[in-house]
């Protein structure tokens, strides 16, 4: 099974600041451990092309991260300490998103070990995203295979409104994003189906809500890769969740939507999405949740 996975996705980093920046270098060790991660299934990307970018992402804004020549405004808008570190892996993830849905459609599943951005707009960094590697994912298989249909089916906590705003003109990708209503982002775009849980809500009635909606979806966009956001910040002790999600429910979520795309024999593209816990090992364990069920479903 595939892997994507650049090391550079981790780089010294605050040890105190809310996003885990070496939850991606503790997740590959994770894996490498269970002998999940390997050299010969390990893929690394290089930097995203400009003319992938560009499709998505405003030229200026991508020149004025680049440069350091943000307005104040912006800056407090990322929530991201700038440095070359940052700015190195915020140019790797994108393609690595890319590479991923590229593997998938190949082999039927791939895995990034990062990904999941979807909050970044064309122009503005937001909640820690900078760019939106789902959108430029999305576009870039829409214009490099002719009718092949998109669905982003976004299981992150958090609504992926960036994703839901740069990808409303593009009808060969359809967004779907299942998320707590009251949570962030306050002010929410339109997603082509947004499915809004109350805080609290348990495993039993998200297993059914996830199950449903992914059924529904399938058959209503006959989608020909699905970009899987598999956000564990639904889980029930995550600081930015809201939701009563217990790892199991994470397990058997994850295990549900890959089972049934692959009884559809629909490729799928995994992201890890959010996931903020302060105790950065079982984190990244949580995030290899997905992982090893996509191992489980797909058998190799």
């Amino acid at each position: 099974m595939p892997l994507v996975y650049h090391p550079d996705y981790s780089f010294p980093f605050p040890p105190r600041h809310r996003f885990p920046m070496e939850k991606f270098a503790r997740l590959a060790a994770y894996l490498r451990g269970q002998n999940i991660l390997t050299p010969g299934n390990c893929y690394r990307p290089g930097p995203c092309r400009q003319q992938w970018l560009t499709q998505t992402h405003c030229p200026e804004y991508l020149q004025r991260f680049y440069r350091n020549t943000q307005s104040d405004k912006e800056r407090r808008q990322m929530n991201l300490p700038w440095s070359e570190g940052l700015v190195k892996r915020t140019f790797l993830a994108p393609s690595g998103t890319v590479l991923t849905a590229q593997l998938a459609l190949q082999h039927g599943v791939a895995c990034h070990l990062a990904g999941g951005t979807h909050h970044a707009h064309h122009d503005y960094a937001s909640g820690f995203c900078i760019l939106n590697d789902l959108a430029i994912a999305a576009n870039v298989l829409a214009r490099q295979n002719e009718g092949l249909q998109v669905l982003v089916f976004d299981c992150d906590v958090h609504q992926g409104d960036g994703t839901a705003a740069l990808l409303q003109n593009e009808p060969r990708a359809f967004t779907c994003s299942i998320h707590c209503k009251q949570n962030f982002p306050f002010i929410k775009k339109q997603s082509d189906w947004d499915v809004e849980l109350p805080a609290a809500t348990q495993d039993e009635a998200y297993l059914d809500t996830v199950r449903s909606t992914l059924l529904a979806a399938i058959e209503q966009v006959q989608p020909d890769i699905v970009l899987y956001d598999a956000g564990v910040d639904v889980f029930e002790g995550d600081p930015l969740g809201q939701l009563r999600i217990t790892e199991s429910g994470i397990r058997q979520r994850d295990n549900l939507v890959l089972s049934e795309l692959k009884k559809a024999q629909i490729p799928v593209a995994t992201v890890i999405g959010g996931g903020y816990d302060d105790d950065r090992a079982t984190l990244a364990r949580r995030h290899a949740i997905v992982i090893e069920e996509a191992q489980r479903v797909f058998g190799r």
